[in-house]
C-alpha cells in the first residue's frame, strides 16, 4: 500500500521519444517492443524534476567529492526489514542500502532495470523472465563477505515478499523458478499488468539469505544489500548513518555517506536547514515553507505528487449508504475554500478525482462529472432523502494536523449547509486504519499515494476484492466497475489499459463515493551547498543512479 503512512511511492510524466530511447540506450535496456506497456505517463507534472516552484538546485551542478549530506525525515522510520516496513520514512533508508530488480526513471515515464538488464514476457502474461547483472555484490555484513547477487537471492527475496510481506506486495507472484546464476522466471498466480511497478517498491529489494537467517527478528536494524550506500548505524527515533558502498556497481557516489536524522517539527527542521545542521528537509509543511522560500540561501522544491487527499463515505451502512445523501455533502463543499484553509502555505492544489494528475490513467473530462459546488442544491438532495432537518455522523481521521483542520471545516461547513452534525474522532494512525477498514466508520479521511500505475488507485480504493483492507473500508461494490478494473489488468498494453481505467474512473465517480479534495506536492527544502538534487514525485530521495549523483559543496 501506499496510504498515509505513504508507502513509498514511485511514478510519473512523460518522456518524448528520442528521450526515452536515449534513456534507454545509456542503460542497456534491450527487450522486445511494446512488453512491457509501461511507456510514456500522462502530461500533468513537470519532467525531471519538475516543480511547482522550483524543481531542482539551481545554485549549481556540481560539487566537490566528499562530504556527509545530513537529511531529515518528518517521522521516526520503526523497522527496515524489507517485508515488515509499513512507511515512506522507512523505504528512504531501505533504497540507498538495496537494490530493486527493476525502477522508475527519475520522472516517473519509464521502467528502467537495475539489477535486471532486460526482461519479457510471456505471451499468457504469466511468466516474466529476467536477466541478471553479473557484477552486483552485496556489502559485507555479519553473515556473508560481500558475495556476488545470483538468482538464487532474487528468489529467495521476491518469494520471501510474497509469502511474508505484511503489506501483500507481491501478491500477485506464485513463485520464482531459477534458470541460471543470472536468469530467473518470476510465474504469476493470475495476469496482473501491475507486477513490474510492484518490483520497484522499496518492499521487493534484493537481500542476502545469510544476513536475513543470521539476524532474525533483528534484520531490520542490519539491513544489508547491494546499493549504493551501506547501514553502519540505525538508531530508531534518532537517525541513520550511512557510508559510500565502494562496491558499488553502479555509478561512484559523490558522497561520502548519507546521515538521516528524525526531525517531527517543521519549524526546527527549517530552522535546521538556517543553521547548516541540515543540508535537506522533507515532507515539509505549513510556514517551515514560508521560511525557506524567504531565506536566499535556501531552495525551496515543491512537486506535485502522485497523491489524493479525500473522504470516503460508507457504502453499506448509515445515512451515506444512500446516494442522495453523498451527493448533498458533495454539492455542498467549496474544494478550493476547503485546500485554502487545510493548507494555507500552498502544500496542495485543489483536485476532484481519485486519481492524481500524474498517473496516465488521469481522465480530465469526468473532472464535470463530479457534482458541482451548489448548496441550494444539496440541500434539495438532502430534504428528498428524507433529512431535511438534518442529521448527525461520524468522521474518523488520524491525528494530523492537516486531517485535524479538514475535519474542523466539514464540520463548521456541513452544520451550516445541511445542519449535519459532524463528530470528529482523532486517533493515532494505528487507531485510525483499523476503524476505517471496518466498515464500522460514516466517513473516514485519509490521502493514498503511491505509483502512476492507476492500479494502485482505482483497485486499491474501489475493487470488490479489497472490501475489508484500510483501501475500500467503505465497502464499494460495483459489478461494472469490477468487470472494468479486471480487465485493465488482463492486458499489458498500456494504451489499451489506460482506457479501461478511464471507463473504471468515470464509473466510479458516477456513485459519488467519496470527497477528493488536494492533492500535495512533495515538499523539500534544501542548502545551496546541495548539488544535482532532482526531485521525485514520489517523494523517493535518490542520492545515486544513472540519471543523478548528488553532491555537496564545502
Amino acid at each position: 500500500m501506499r496510504e498515509e503512512l505513504a508507502m513509498s511511492a514511485q511514478n510519473k510524466t512523460r518522456l518524448n521519444v528520442q528521450e526515452s530511447m536515449a534513456c534507454l540506450s545509456r542503460r542497456g535496456f534491450l527487450r522486445t517492443a511494446g512488453m512491457l506497456g509501461l511507456g510514456v505517463a500522462a502530461a500533468g507534472l513537470a519532467g525531471c524534476g519538475g516543480s511547482a516552484d522550483s524543481s531542482s538546485n539551481s545554485a549549481g551542478t556540481s560539487g566537490a567529492a566528499g562530504g556527509t549530506l545530513v537529511i531529515s525525515l518528518p517521522s521516526s522510520p520503526k523497522c527496515l526489514d524489507p517485508i515488515l516496513y509499513t512507511g515512506t520514512y522507512e523505504s528512504q533508508i531501505i533504497n540507498c542500502v538495496c537494490d530493486t530488480l527493476v525502477d522508475y526513471n527519475m520522472d516517473l515515464s519509464q521502467i528502467v532495470p537495475v539489477l535486471a538488464t532486460d526482461w519479457t514476457i510471456s505471451d499468457d502474461g504469466l511468466t516474466y523472465t529476467f536477466n541478471l547483472r553479473s557484477d552486483a555484490k552485496f556489502q559485507k555484513g555479519q553473515y556473508q563477505d560481500g558475495r556476488a547477487v545470483t538468482a538464487e537471492d532474487i528468489k529467495y527475496s521476491l518469494e520471501r515478499s510474497a509469502k511474508q510481506s505484511s503489506m501483500n506486495r507481491l501478491a500477485m507472484l506464485d513463485h520464482v523458478d531459477v534458470v541460471s546464476d543470472t536468469t530467473v522466471n518470476c510465474v504469476l498466480n493470475a495476469p496482473a499488468a501491475s507486477f513490474l511497478t510492484a518490483l520497484t517498491d522499496a518492499g521487493n529489494v534484493i537481500v542476502p539469505k545469510e544476513e536475513v537467517e543470521g539476524w532474525g527478528d533483528s534484520f531490520g536494524d542490519h539491513l544489508v544489500g547491494s546499493g549504493p550506500f551501506k547501514l553502519d548505524q540505525f538508531l530508531k527515533d534518532q537517525e541513520s548513518d550511512l557510508s559510500k558502498n565502494d562496491t558499488y556497481w553502479g555509478p561512484t557516489p559523490n558522497l561520502d555517506g548519507v546521515t538521516i536524522k528524525v526531525v517531527t517539527d517543521m519549524t526546527q527542521a527549517a530552522n535546521g536547514l538556517t543553521t547548516g545542521e541540515l543540508d535537506m528537509a522533507t515532507s515539509l509543511t505549513g510556514e517551515s515553507i514560508q521560511t525557506i522560500k524567504s531565506n536566499s540561501d535556501l531552495v525551496m522544491q515543491q512537486t506535485p505528487a502522485l497523491h489524493i487527499a479525500y473522504v470516503y463515505f460508507n457504502q453499506v451502512n448509515g445515512p451515506t449508504a444512500d446516494q442522495r445523501v453523498r451527493k448533498a455533502i458533495l454539492m455542498a463543499i467549496n474544494r478550493d475554500d476547503l485546500v485554502k484553509g487545510v493548507y494555507p502555505y500552498g502544500e496542495a492544489e485543489t483536485a476532484s478525482l481519485p486519481l492524481p494528475k500524474g498517473s496516465w490513467g488521469y481522465d480530465a473530462s469526468v473532472e464535470s462529472d463530479v457534482p458541482a459546488y451548489d448548496p441550494d442544491a444539496a440541500k434539495a438532495l438532502m430534504a428528498e432523502a428524507g433529512y431535511a432537518d438534518g442529521l448527525s455522523l461520524n468522521l474518523y481521521i488520524s491525528n494530523t494536523e492537516a486531517r485535524i483542520k479538514m475535519g474542523t471545516i466539514l464540520q463548521q461547513t456541513l452544520k451550516e449547509t445541511l445542519n449535519i452534525d459532524l463528530a470528529i474522532n482523532p486517533s493515532d494512525w494505528g487507531t485510525f486504519s483499523a476503524t476505517a477498514a471496518s466498515g464500522t466508520a460514516d466517513m473516514y479521511g485519509m490521502s493514498w499515494t503511491w505509483y502512476p500505475d492507476p492500479f494502485f488507485f482505482l483497485n486499491k480504493l474501489f475493487s470488490s476484492s479489497e472490501v475489508g483492507a484500510l483501501g475500500n473500508g467503505a465497502g464499494f461494490s460495483h459489478q461494472d466497475v469490477d468487470d472494468l478494473l479486471d480487465k485493465a489488468l488482463a492486458v499489458t498494453d498500456q494504451d489499451q489499459r489506460a482506457d479501461y481505467y478511464k471507463q473504471a474512473l468515470k464509473a466510479i465517480v458516477s456513485y459519488d463515493p467519496m470527497l477528493v479534495y488536494a492533492s500535495e506536492y512533495v515538499n523539500t527544502g534544501l542548502t545551496t551547498k546541495v548539488q544535482g538534487y532532482e526531485q521525485r514525485a514520489d517523494g523517493k530521495i535518490v542520492i545515486v543512479n544513472d540519471e543523478v549523483n548528488v553532491s555537496k559543496t564545502a
